[in-house]
Order: C-alpha cells, then structure tokens, then sequence
C-alpha cells in the first residue's frame, strides 16, 4: 500500500503528521479511557466500604467486574482477529458507556441496590477485557505506520496509563468529597464515549484487516493457546504477573481501603498515596519510551519489580506515617515505569502479527486470572489474621514472586526479535520501524 503522501500529493498536511496522526489518537484514547476507570476504581470500592463497612462486600464487586473480564479477554482473541481490533475497540467502548452510565443514574433514581451494582460491574468487565485487548493489538501497526520504535510506542502508551492515573488518582478525592462516588462514574461512562470516537475516527480503517481464514473459532482460539503455552520466556513471565498482579488488586481494592480508614484518612489520602505513585511513574515511563530500545531488558524488569512491589505491603504493615508510605509508593513508581514498555514489547515482538489478537488476550487473561480473588482473598485475609499480618503475608510472597526472572530464560531470549511476518522478510531486523534493536 503506498504512503498517503503518495496518494495525495497536493495535500497540505505535512508527512510526519499524516504518520502521527493514528499515535496521537490512540496515546489521547488511552489517557480519556483509563482517567475515567481509575476514577471509578476509587470510587466504587469507597462506595461500597463505606454504605456497608464490610471489606468483604468491597472485594466481592472487585471479584464481579473482574471475573467476566478475565473470562471474555480470554475467549475473545479470535474475534479481534477476525473482525478487527479497531471495530472491536470501538464497539466496546459505545456499549460501555451506556453500561458505566446506568450505576449513577439508578443511584439518583434510588434503585441502585448492592446485587444490581454487582450485575452492572460484571458486563463492565465482560465490556472491558475485548477492549483492552483489542487497543494492545492495534500497537505494532501503529508503530508502523508512525515510523518509531516498537517500544518508543509502548513507552508512550505506558507513560499515557501513568499520566492518566497522576490526573486521575489526583482529582479523584476531591472529586469524591464533592459529588459523592456513585457520581463521579459519569466521568468513567464519558470517557469510554469520547475514547470510542477518537479510535473510529483517527485510527485508519486499514489498521483493523486481519488475513482471511477459513478456521473455526476453536481452532483458532487453541493455535493461539498452544503458542503462548510453549514460548518459554512468555509462559514463565504470564504465571509471574499473574501472581503479581492478584495481589496489586488485593493492596488496591481492600488492603489500602482498610487502612486508610483505619488510621482515620479518608479518600483524599487514597488519592494522595497514588498520586504519589503516579507522579513517579509517568515520569519514569516517559524515559523508557526514550531508552527503551537500549536497556538490557531482563536486569531493568528485575529491578523495576523489586522496588514497586513488596516495599509498598511492608511500610503499611508497620504503621508508617502518611508520609512515609507516600514515599515509599514515589519510590515504587520509578520501577513501576519501566515494566509495560519492556514487557509489551517484549510480548508483541515474539508473537506473529496474524496471531497477536488471540495470544495476546489469552496472555493478558491469564495475568488477570488472580484479579477477581484479590479483593476477596485480601478481605478475607483481614477477617482472619488481621490487617498486618495479611500486609506481610502479601508482600512475602511478592517478594517471591518478583525474583523469578532472574531464573526464566537466557540473557538473549529477552531481546529484540524480527517480525517473521514482517513484509521485509528476514530483512526485518534492519528496519527500525519494524523492530528496535535491543
């Protein structure tokens, strides 16, 4: 297909912004779409916590989005394949403004009753995980198309999720304080609105093509299975930030809730812990985005896991001062930054393109699998041991779980690889576009 400058060459638009155009959109989408979710992953749990003071009610609603969330990004792949990731993005996000929006507008009607919240989080969950997946898989043709690096892309997506959860995280109190938590998800049902319009009508329609096969869905959906089971370096790393991951929505939906309120904070310090976090990550995101294609992969994904995981568990369970814990969250966003451009690039190079829907939701689904359990597990937990133990209990087996990379692949396995389906053939790993040398 030739350049649009090419096709239109009396056109006034500048080269370089007709190749930033699809980048631009889709970094602003990112921000819009995980603003408002960030938003709303204060707000609800609050919510819940509050009107019912049960830390088990609140990791239950953690455990209804996240389920069908899970479950659909997993089975989902084939689809965004085949119809296209950009069409699935944009129908996902129409349908979840409509599903988002109708948690405050039955609360203002009075109608909003615990089971009927816990059924409107699950289809925003079920909403949520084709979507999601759907934008990762729009990243390596956008990296094409804007003519940089694949990890200058998933830098800047990274630095985007940091940026909006700075603004986010950093409004959402005072925003609670003010309107109330119900309310402040109409801010969550806008944003997947206006992030619909900017991918339908910014990201170029060729970008959604998929190769046309006559398999069925099972087949595709274990072809898909069957890669990401034997990659050695993917597997190992998936069941690793599955682990993780389970017990950041543990410390995020119901251990931080919990102390907060029982040292006598309120949402407003919630947010200043993560503001905190948020600041230091951008900041550090936006670096990798810029040196990411010549950091050695393995040893930085190591480090950055050590210094944002367990420290956070620790300074909670012995009763630091606010400050304290602001700190050490500051600290962890500087390893925080570095994760998602290191490990997105590294996932998106290893996958063949005509298979980056599937194995790339059934990777995510398999990362999410212990979200749902960690609200609940954590809760639990607290019911049990009791809210210190459960902190150190949690951040042991963080600590844990972070030093397995160490042990997981070769040195050369963590670098850059060419695209096998790269239009320039074993010529790939000269192109900078293509693929950015390690």
């Amino acid at each position: 297909m030739q350049p649009e400058s090419a096709m239109e060459p009396e056109s006034t638009v500048q080269p370089e912004q007709r190749y930033r155009a699809p980048l631009v959109a889709f970094l602003v989408a990112n921000v819009v779409s995980i603003c408002g979710t960030r938003v709303s992953a204060i707000a609800v749990p609050w919510f819940v916590l509050i009107t019912t003071g049960s830390p088990v009610k609140t990791g239950m609603v953690a455990l209804a989005e996240m389920t069908p969330l899970v479950l659909v990004k997993a089975f989902g792949g084939p689809w965004i394949d085949r119809v296209g990731a950009r069409r699935i993005s944009v129908i996902a996000d129409t349908a979840s403004t409509g599903v988002v929006a109708l948690i405050p507008l039955l609360h203002t009607l009075y109608l909003l009753h615990f089971p009927t919240l816990l059924v409107l989080v699950a289809i925003a969950g079920a909403l949520r995980g084709p979507g999601d997946a759907a934008k990762g898989t729009l990243v390596p043709d956008i990296a094409r198309a804007a003519k940089v690096p694949l990890e200058r892309v998933t830098g800047l997506e990274s630095t985007t999720e940091r940026l909006a959860s700075f603004f986010a995280y950093a409004l959402a109190g005072g925003l609670i304080t003010l309107v109330g938590s119900v309310n402040a998800l109409w801010i969550d049902a806008a944003s997947f609105g206006v992030c619909a319009v900017l991918i339908a009508r910014w990201i170029p329609a060729h970008h959604e093509k998929a190769p046309k096969t006559e398999e069925g869905y099972g087949r595709r959906l274990l072809e898909g299975w069957q890669f990401l089971r034997k990659d050695k370096l993917m597997m190992p790393l998936v069941l690793m930030i599955a682990v993780t991951n389970l017990l950041d929505a543990a410390v995020g939906a119901v251990l931080l809730p919990v102390w907060i309120k029982d040292h006598g904070f309120g949402p407003g310090h919630t947010s200043l812990i993560l503001t905190s976090f948020g600041v230091t990550a951008t900041l550090f995101a936006l670096l990798a985005s810029a040196v990411g294609e010549r950091i050695p992969r393995k040893l930085v994904f190591t480090l950055a896991f050590l210094i944002c995981g367990a420290p956070r568990f620790v300074v909670m369970a012995f009763d630091a001062p606010i400050w304290a814990v602001m700190g050490i969250y500051a600290i962890g966003g500087i390893g925080a930054g570095f994760i998602n451009p290191v490990l997105g690039a590294l996932f998106i190079e290893r996958i063949p393109r005509p298979m980056l829907g599937r194995v790339n939701s059934l990777a995510d689904a398999v990362c999410w699998t212990g979200v749902p359990l960690g609200g609940v597990l954590a809760g639990a937990a607290i019911a049990g041991i009791g809210l210190a133990p459960a902190l150190l209990g949690a951040g042991a087996v963080y600590l844990v779980a972070t030093m397995s990379p160490v042990l997981i692949g070769r040195h050369e396995n963590w670098k850059a690889t060419p695209d096998p389906t790269d239009p320039k053939g074993t010529e790939a790993d000269r192109d900078p576009v293509a693929v950015a040398a390690s």
